[in-house]
């Protein structure tokens, strides 16, 4: 079955949604988060996800899209914590927090994946703001370009995009205001890469 990329965005993003509130996004939300300027489009992107047979809508009722599972998918998600804070901007120490969430696996979530919480805004320009959480998957090595949590000396873990340069690393930021980050590549290991997004809705 072929999916639209802007189909499966709003499909990720209907499921994340869900997951962290327990209730289905309205076509506002929807239309928010991608800068959708007509609700009619919203309305025809579902449509067609409902034609698909990946979601179900009651008509006339308010945040009423339903997930479909896919075969095999995992009925509640699957279980992801959120192990602390990492800062987008300079390095801060990671801490532990009781906290688990479940994910949809559409979105990329597997047992391999924990889940981090943005500090600072040097990934804006890759659409990770302050208070964002980042889902992550473990992973030792990076490919040039990646967003990737990068521990520094052992201890201080930021949000960067990885350059590997001969015997050096570049963490770089995305946002034009900030400078990249240089380091000795023997003081810098890559923990995971980010593999998505997850933004609290007021």
């Amino acid at each position: 079955m072929f999916v639209t990329k802007r189909q499966k965005e709003i499909l990720d993003f209907v499921n994340v949604f869900m997951a962290k509130h327990g209730y289905a996004p309205s076509i506002g939300e929807i239309r928010g988060q991608f800068g959708i300027s007509s609700p009619a489009t919203v309305h025809q992107h579902l449509q067609n996800l409902q034609d698909k047979g990946l979601i179900r809508r009651s008509p006339n009722r308010h945040r009423s899209i339903e997930i479909i599972p896919s075969d095999g998918a995992r009925l509640g998600g699957v279980p992801v914590s959120v192990l602390g804070v990492i800062a987008a901007g300079h390095p801060i120490e990671s801490y532990a927090e009781a906290e688990t969430m479940a994910l949809p696996q559409e979105l990329g979530a597997d047992e391999t994946c924990y889940l981090l919480r943005v500090r600072g805004e040097s990934m804006i320009d890759d659409h990770i703001l302050d208070g964002d959480l980042v889902l992550v998957r473990k992973a030792g090595i990076a490919k040039q370009g990646q967003t990737v949590v990068a521990l520094i000396d052992g201890r201080e873990a930021t949000l960067k995009k990885y350059f590997s340069e001969g015997a050096k690393v570049r963490l770089e930021p995305s946002n034009p205001g900030m400078r990249p980050m240089y380091f000795e590549a023997d003081r810098v290991s890559v923990q995971g890469i980010v593999v998505g997004v997850i933004r609290k809705f007021s």
